[in-house]
């Protein structure tokens, strides 16, 4: 025997072990992602539906359902990390304090939109379509609203309702969402830039606005653009 031999191993083994290495490593990400992508899936699926439900309880009166979604839309989403994006460039120019009275206009406005836009749907089922990563820890979770017929009176068909997911299983937060291929944040991350550009960056009055609007919203008034 070529003691020479003992130990060596030849360059097409090599690229075997490493080709193998590649396919088990590729294996294991893909694993990887198709649980995490699984696991967002079961974070809509479950709060959301929680929500419909609160929206549709007719046990309770309308303070105590509107508080209790506030509760619950506020664990569901990063309404601050929300605010500060729809805020847009105007962010970078605001004072600590301008940018605080924002965030907290900002969520009593979104609590009063998303109560205004999905109650409409209270006593619908949400169901799962799939699911698409959009980056590192970021999924868009694919989903239909479905009445008891499996029909809505408007199009004859469910309304698709989108959801874009951050984070980890375990420490999921709803960032966006797009109702009928409306994404709510990027809508009003424009509408509040077009205002602030209509009113010399007056972000005083931008919150000032919203603050109105919110008082429209809960007084039962449609979802008026920020504009």
């Amino acid at each position: 025997m070529d003691r020479n031999f003992v130990g060596r191993r030849s360059p097409g083994g090599a690229r075997v072990v490493f080709a193998v290495w590649l396919a088990a490593a590729g294996l294991f990400a893909l694993t990887t992602s198709a649980f995490a992508e699984s696991q967002a899936e079961n974070y809509v699926r479950i709060n959301v539906q929680k929500g419909l439900t609160i929206l549709g309880n007719r046990n309770i009166a309308d303070t105590e359902r509107r508080t209790e979604f506030r509760n619950f839309l506020t664990s569901l989403t990063d309404i601050r990390r929300i605010a500060l994006f729809t805020l847009g460039p105007a962010r970078r120019t605001a004072t600590p304090a301008q940018v605080e009275g924002f965030v907290d206009a900002f969520r009593n406005y979104a609590v009063a939109v998303y109560e205004s836009r999905l109650k409409s749907y209270a006593g619908q089922s949400l169901r799962i379509v799939g699911s698409t990563d959009h980056g590192p820890d970021d999924y868009i979770v694919r989903t239909v609203l479905v009445d008891p017929t499996g029909r809505t009176e408007a199009q004859g068909e469910p309304i698709e309702v989108d959801f874009r997911v951050d984070g980890e299983p375990g420490h999921f937060v709803v960032i966006d969402a797009s109702i009928a291929g409306v994404w709510l944040a990027l809508e009003e991350r424009d509408q509040f830039t077009a205002f602030l550009e209509e009113n010399n960056g007056n972000l005083g009055a931008l919150i000032s606005h919203l603050n109105s609007l919110t008082n429209r919203l809960r007084g039962g008034g449609p979802a008026t653009p920020a504009q």
